[in-house]
């Protein structure tokens, strides 16, 4: 599978994957509890100076980072088109921060060591019967399974243009789907046959 790991080392590279699960967690917490769209655009211009100090780091999600934008306005211009322009700001600002502090997090951090910082936080539910192992592979599946999906619709997307010299599209929502179906199914094999015997 792909994966949004960015081996172009960053600032970022060198902090421990708790840590970074910490402040990710605190500080979307805290984007939520902001009530001042003046305070919301405050975080997104700290997000963006996060985004351009990890250089290179980010060129492997930079189309993703695009996505969120389009995504941004769309959700703005909703707002804006029901006359709620507070709520325009606060959705808009929401959504690149979240997205911002999400991205940041994937480039920077290894996905085996995210898994490992999940063990280490399920380890207490084992005395509830929860097999914490098995809870975090199953986390950890899903954040690549999600970075995989961006990453095949990336590279289909770029085929496409390279054919026709536009943009996909929702033409790529079918072969994507067909990909992450062969993807998963030939996860689902090597799973059961490492963890099914």
């Amino acid at each position: 599978m792909g994966s949004l790991y960015s081996e172009q080392g960053s600032w970022l590279h060198g902090w421990s994957a708790g840590l970074k699960l910490l402040l990710m967690a605190v500080l979307g917490t805290g984007l939520f509890l902001l009530r001042s769209p003046w305070l919301l655009a405050l975080a997104g211009l700290g997000c963006i100076v996060l985004w351009c100090s990890l250089g290179q780091a980010t060129r492997v999600a930079r189309k993703l980072m695009l996505s969120v934008l389009v995504a941004a306005l769309l959700v703005a211009g909703f707002h804006l088109w029901m006359h709620n322009h507070a709520l325009a700001a606060s959705s808009a600002l929401r959504l690149f921060c979240a997205s911002t502090l999400g991205v940041a997090l994937t480039v920077s951090t290894r996905p085996s060591d995210l898994i490992a910082v999940l063990e280490r936080l399920l380890q207490p539910f084992e005395r509830l019967g929860l097999d914490s192992g098995r809870l975090a592979l199953q986390l950890g599946l899903m954040l690549r399974f999600t970075e995989h999906f961006f990453v095949q619709w990336k590279r289909l997307d770029d085929a496409h243009r390279l054919r026709t010299g536009r943009a996909g599209g929702l033409r790529l929502l079918a072969p994507l789907t067909i990909q992450m179906l062969q993807t998963s199914r030939r996860v689902a094999d090597a799973l059961w046959a490492r963890l099914g015997q």
